[in-house]
């Protein structure tokens, strides 16, 4: 079993001594990555704000290994715990190598003098999040994805056993949002760090995340290995969505169906269906979809957007009653999509479908699409 790394016994976080969330009972261990979710405004920047003691706690208590935080002077946490913050540092004239460098400043004197070794890691950091190119840049002059690398060597910079992060990858777009996840789990792993942040991208959160935290009301609702927490009826729950769906299966956010009688039939199936699925709810065409397996990767994302599913049970081929009810159901739509490009023994009778749209002149051959604003054709 790792150790624990953080630690966490009825804290009570919040502001001028009146506490919004109570209760806060976590355990942080080495290696591994727990993230903070739930809706805008819930206390995530507040617990971890309270964490690393920019706000003073309204109850409880914090652990870094093992020994009471309130007890620890500055110097004792840097040198276990660095931060990095969601608020924009402007330094001036500094370059990006001065600015990782004040990571170095729990281990230099009081003239904050670096020494060879202190220069040596320095630039070790920023070849880790592959920023040595970096080095002398002024860092005010550089994109938010290359400020983020730094700011991520600065925190590495120190040699902490502990990393804490507040939406580490807002103002990013999605190259730097990977490149920056990818960075930190590989620290994780090769290191051994402890990884406690905040998300807002459940996707990310969903596919990094060992443990996960959620925080709803004044308490955390529900916190446990991320299989456990991320179903797509806990999420809706979580963030109080009335409308569209959450996909577990993929991590994604779907819209709600077009409501209405089936216009399209789509016969889709290994993930071909998807972006037309997609296209059709778009233009609010309601559609069908069938014959699908229901361990195809299109049948969760038909079941969430189409009118009406002609499914098959796991890992049979297409029978005779499904085909069927397909085709009673094709017959009343005025147009078919088939984004497919070849058939197997298992969907023959999709084929079959598809041969029977094309002489009832109703085939819009390799998934085409009407035209927008007449999605019935």
């Amino acid at each position: 079993m790792s150790s624990i790394r953080l630690q966490t016994e009825g804290l009570s976080v919040g502001y001028n001594g009146r506490a919004l969330i109570h209760g806060i009972e976590l355990k942080l261990r080495q290696g591994e990555i727990m993230t903070l979710i739930g809706p805008n405004g819930a206390g995530k920047s507040t617990i971890l704000k309270s964490v690393i003691r920019q706000l003073e706690l309204v109850g409880g208590a914090v652990y870094l290994d093992s020994r009471d935080m309130a007890r620890l002077s500055d110097r004792e946490v840097s040198r276990q715990m660095s931060v990095l913050m969601t608020a924009h540092i402007r330094p001036e004239l500094m370059t990006c190598f001065d600015v990782a460098a004040t990571g170095r400043y729990p281990y230099t004197g009081r003239l904050g003098i670096l020494s060879r070794e202190d220069r040596e890691k320095v630039s070790q950091c920023l070849e880790l999040v592959h920023a040595m190119e970096l080095a002398d840049q002024d860092f005010s002059r550089i994109s938010d994805g290359q400020r983020q690398r730094v700011l991520l060597a600065r925190a590495l910079c120190q040699e902490p056993e502990v990393m804490v992060l507040d939406e580490p990858t807002s103002f990013l777009d999605i190259r730097h949002k990977l490149e920056l996840l990818a960075i930190l789990k590989d620290m994780v792993r090769s290191r051994q760090l402890a990884v406690l942040m905040s998300l807002h991208e459940l996707d990310l959160a969903q596919k990094v995340s060992d443990w996960v935290v959620c925080v709803h009301g004044d308490e955390i609702e529900r916190q446990g290995p991320t299989e456990e927490i991320f179903t797509s009826e806990y999420m809706m729950a979580l963030y109080g969505a009335a409308r569209g769906s959450y996909n577990a299966l993929f991590g994604s956010l779907e819209l709600e169906r077009a409501e209405g009688e089936p216009e399209v039939f789509v016969i889709g199936g290994g993930g071909a269906g998807i972006p037309v699925y997609r296209r059709l709810q778009r233009q609010g065409a309601p559609f069908a979809a069938g014959v699908l397996g229901e361990n195809d990767v299109d049948f969760p994302v038909a079941r969430t957007l189409a009118a009406e599913v002609i499914s098959e049970r796991p890992f049979q081929p297409v029978g005779e009653d499904a085909f069927r009810r397909a085709l009673a159901v094709m017959d009343r739509c005025k147009r078919v999509l088939c984004p497919l490009e070849s058939f197997g023994p298992m969907n023959e009778k999709n084929r079959r479908l598809r041969e029977l749209a094309r002489e009832a002149g109703k085939l819009t051959e390799r998934g085409g699409f009407p035209a927008a604003g007449a999605p019935g054709g």
